[in-house]
């Protein structure tokens, strides 16, 4: 017995209802009946000039081989992780398949994991595409479902089954997706035929894929600007040291937009309590009501410091932005999530460089190695 929609197969999770088995481990996204086939999502006809793109900028020779080394193995039926480094344009290096794709009249959307993601890259992809329907799917956005391209959440993918020739797979080893055996197979019940997964830092299950030879594994290590990326700084003390040192570097860099990340929805409270008193200061958590309101602000310049949790980890790009880390040593963080906090820095040609501090209480291996990266990514880079 298996679940058609997570695929599920774990006898636990069955129930015999009085209209047949139902699945309880996807029960969350609406009742599913094993014995129903799900139906595939009627054909949706694909606008002329969908696959049309102009971009601001043009790739880089490097940039340019990655996204035909792409499309190419798509075409030849296979799937691709491209393991780019934060800011090097992992979105422009799926465009060129994008086109194709829309091109030939097939489907494709691009699945994230967090909302405000969903919402950053649908302007973009809006602007890329300017004669596609591009569509918003997440939390808020549900009342159209049906475009050329759709940008959604992976939870989102639920509402369409076996619908897309093309799935692109944005940070896979990120919360919520990552070991979320629910909404990998959802994910994989919207595919019918070839995926793209696209992060910087890449999990045990990529990993082991690459091995085995199930994907094509096309790298990138530099950024657009050729820059290199911010190494970051480390101070390890006590926490009142450390905090003493924050308001010092945040009163050095008052020129900047300033994105501080804490471990804790806690420890985010009582910082954003302290700061006010001194700086204008806003916060952004998985509890905070008014995201987009925040961050909007936050990208006006109307707010000097942004006191964040992990959620704003990846995805969300802030032109000019300098980034600290309190608490880095924090066993929440791990050494993606750093990498990542610390790729927030240098992403945007008009501010190509910035600066990156992590304060921590103790010496950490995970602060190390992200460190130890960040260096092995520029080394790579320069080759």
């Amino acid at each position: 017995m298996q679940c058609p929609r997570c695929r599920n197969k774990d006898k636990k999770y069955f129930y015999k209802s009085s209209r047949g088995w139902i699945c309880r481990r996807c029960i969350q996204f609406k009742r599913q009946l094993i014995e129903e086939e799900i139906q595939e999502n009627g054909k949706v006809e694909i606008k002329e000039n969908a696959d049309e793109y102009t971009l601001k900028y043009p790739l880089t020779p490097k940039q340019k081989e990655v996204s035909l080394k792409c499309l190419q193995s798509l075409m030849n039926g296979k799937d691709v992780f491209i393991d780019a480094l934060c800011g090097g344009g992992k979105t422009e290096l799926v465009l060129q398949s994008i086109s194709y794709y829309l091109k030939n009249k097939k489907r494709v959307v691009f699945a994230v994991a967090r909302r405000q993601v969903v919402l950053d890259l649908y302007a973009r992809l809006k602007a890329i595409f300017n004669h596609a329907k591009v569509i918003a799917v997440c939390q808020g956005y549900t009342q159209d479902l049906v475009g050329d391209l759709i940008v959604c959440t992976t939870h989102q993918l639920y509402r369409y089954p076996k619908s897309f020739d093309l799935v692109i797979l944005d940070e896979p080893d990120a919360f919520p997706y990552k070991g979320n055996v629910v909404l990998e197979g959802i994910v994989k019940t919207s595919c019918i035929g070839q995926m793209v997964y696209l992060t910087a830092t890449p999990d045990q299950t990529i990993k082991r894929r690459i091995q085995n030879d199930e994907l094509t594994h096309l790298k990138l290590y530099r950024r657009p600007h050729n820059k290199d990326l911010p190494v970051p700084k480390l101070i390890v003390a006590p926490t009142m040291i450390l905090f003493l040192l924050l308001v010092l570097w945040i009163k050095q860099h008052a020129t900047h937009s300033l994105l501080i990340f804490v471990p804790t929805i806690q420890l985010s409270k009582v910082m954003h309590r302290l700061l006010s008193c001194l700086f204008v200061v806003g916060s952004c958590t998985s509890k905070t009501v008014n995201k987009d309101d925040i961050i909007e602000r936050f990208k006006d310049k109307k707010i000097q410091c942004l006191i964040a949790t992990t959620i704003l980890e990846r995805g969300v790009t802030i032109e000019g932005v300098d980034v600290c880390v309190f608490h880095a040593d924090n066993s929440v963080f791990d050494e993606a999530s750093l990498v990542q906090m610390s790729g927030r820095v240098g992403r945007s040609f008009n501010y190509p460089t910035g600066d990156c501090l992590f304060l921590s209480k103790q010496k950490s291996k995970l602060v190390d190695d992200c460190i130890k990266t960040c260096i092995k990514i520029n080394d790579n880079g320069r080759v």
